[in-house]
């Protein structure tokens, strides 16, 4: 019988994922005894550390590493074996209509949705942005199928399935004068233009978690549907404007702008998928959900855990 299963390679991931026994533990549904119990087995029978006690992230030796290459590669064969034979019970047609609350998604979504068309060819798949309509109360018409969304509401119903944690950062021109400040206040926006995506203030992060609490408003507001444009925008000392750290990331790697965290602490936020409970265990739609999941933190830079 070979020393290491299936259920160490999920373990160790689960380790990698969370970086700490703990989370790891609830993550595999174990107490915490019991995965450390299961963990110090495997050293045993192996006969080395797999990672080094003590240590948040959790750090893992030469060995552990090449598990986790393993785990990689084994799970992932799981994952498509699972999802070839639910697609022969359950049949491989049928519907997914998404909206995303704001553009700079697509540098995830975009690779999520292709792995998804290659897997499920048969299935209806259509993506629209959110920005002319409320998504959410669509959704639980059956209008949708899927919307992310960092702005869940109490709708029956819904689920929401956290990816990932995010700083919303305001991007400044290099020469602005609040470019020497550490970090800004509300009241560094009275005399400034904030340039948005053209959606309403309340659904806004800027707004909803740091300049309505403080009764502050911009000077004014100015719109645009491309990330580019507002960058543009911005670079040339016409405004300021706030996006997801990921989505900044392109720009500041050009020094194009620089940014700068909202309050001493930074405003950070999370991003889910919010679908009808009713569609949870559906095979093509718990599939793109553990797609993007991966694909999240594959791609992007600055974000966290849910979790965390």
């Amino acid at each position: 019988m070979s020393i290491i299963e299936v259920r160490h390679l999920k373990t160790l991931t689960a380790l990698r994922e969370t970086g700490s026994l703990v989370e790891a533990a609830e993550r595999v549904h174990l107490t915490q005894s019991a995965l450390s119990h299961q963990l110090k087995d495997l050293e045993e029978k192996l006969g080395c550390p797999l990672f080094i006690r003590k240590t948040k992230p959790v750090r893992f030796t030469s060995a552990g590493l090449r598990l986790l290459q393993l785990a990689d590669d084994v799970l992932l064969s799981f994952r498509s074996a699972q999802r070839d034979i639910q697609r022969f019970a359950e049949g491989e047609s049928g519907r997914l209509h998404i909206a995303i609350e704001c553009h700079s998604c697509y540098e995830w979504l975009m690779p999520t949705i292709d792995h998804f068309r290659e897997h499920w060819p048969d299935v209806e798949l259509d993506l629209s942005t959110a920005f002319s309509f409320m998504p959410l109360p669509a959704l639980a018409r059956g209008d949708l199928d899927l919307v992310v969304t960092s702005d869940p509401q109490d709708l029956p119903n819904i689920e929401y399935i956290p990816l990932f944690q995010y700083e919303s950062q305001v991007a400044l021109s290099r020469h602005h004068a609040l470019a020497k400040k550490d970090y800004l206040l509300p009241e560094d926006f009275i005399n400034e233009t904030l340039i948005t995506y053209p959606v309403e203030s309340e659904r806004l992060d800027i707004f909803k978690h740091f300049l309505m609490p403080a009764s502050v408003s911009p000077a004014k507001v100015r719109h645009s549907e491309l990330t580019l444009m507002m960058m543009q925008l911005v670079a040339s000392g016409r405004g300021v404007c706030c996006l997801p750290n990921w989505a900044l990331t392109e720009y500041t790697n050009r020094q194009y702008v620089i940014t700068k965290s909202l309050g001493e602490e930074g405003i950070w936020c999370k991003l889910y998928l919010a679908i009808r409970k009713d569609q949870r265990d559906n095979a093509y739609m718990e599939d793109l959900i553990t797609t993007a999941s991966k694909t999240c933190f594959k791609n992007l830079r600055g974000i966290l855990s849910p979790d965390l």
